[in-house]
């Protein structure tokens, strides 16, 4: 468990805190580690959040499944970080996706009345939260902004825009074209065509992860 304390400290909830106050903290609270294999399923999309639950070693995914069957997949959650972090209060506290494990995992499970206690107990954990839960809702307002673009060109076209917001024509594309579809929810071939459209259509100059913007009218237009 040591090493799982160690590895706390880069967990947004407890930057910040020594691996030893971290240690110090959890003599008093409860929690359990639970082992989970490959495909396994940790939570169902309307399953009650009443736990903070932390990824300790591998890794999980959110999945959204549409009315067609078609599974989206949200985002990968990556060791330390903890899921569902904003849904553990208020009144609509359900998880909003299905939580799959990625590969063999090890998640950290604390009850809310646990949690309560650490916040009780340390300022710092209390301030992390409230910064993580932000940081979620801005991201799940861009994903929500972007999904609401029909065409992959509007996508497209709305995530450089976002980057060339200081005016700038030329960027550097920070996600490559896998996580590009994955924000999207596309397929990666989608991505790729939309790219050599616009580039052959003389919109954007693309080279590889440099994209400069050639005819801004038309890249907004792309939006409606």
């Amino acid at each position: 468990m040591i090493n799982n304390f160690i590895k706390l400290e880069n967990c947004p909830v407890f930057i910040g805190l020594s691996s030893e106050e971290i240690e110090s903290l959890f003599d008093q609270i409860n929690f359990q580690i639970k082992k989970y294999n490959e495909g396994q399923m940790v939570t169902h999309a309307g399953d009650t959040v009443d736990k903070l639950i932390v990824v300790l070693n591998g890794s999980v995914k959110g999945e959204m499944v549409d009315l067609s069957g078609k599974t989206i997949k949200i985002e990968d959650i990556e060791a330390p970080k903890p899921l569902a972090i904003a849904f553990l209060f208020g009144k609509a506290n359900k998880y909003p996706v299905n939580v799959v494990s990625n590969k063999e995992s090890e998640l950290l499970i604390i009850p809310k009345e646990s949690v309560l206690r650490l916040f009780s107990m340390n300022q710092i954990i209390l301030l992390n939260y409230l910064n993580t839960i932000s940081d979620r809702s801005q991201f799940l307002s861009e994903k929500i902004r972007l999904l609401s673009f029909h065409s992959i060109r509007g996508k497209i076209a709305n995530y450089i825009l976002q980057l060339a917001q200081d005016g700038s024509q030329q960027i550097t594309l920070p996600l490559s074209q896998n996580q590009l579809a994955e924000l999207f929810g596309v397929a990666r071939p989608s991505v790729g065509r939309g790219m050599r459209e616009l580039h052959n259509e003389g919109i954007l100059k693309v080279e590889g992860k440099r994209v400069s913007i050639l005819n801004m009218k038309e890249l907004k237009q792309c939006l409606v």
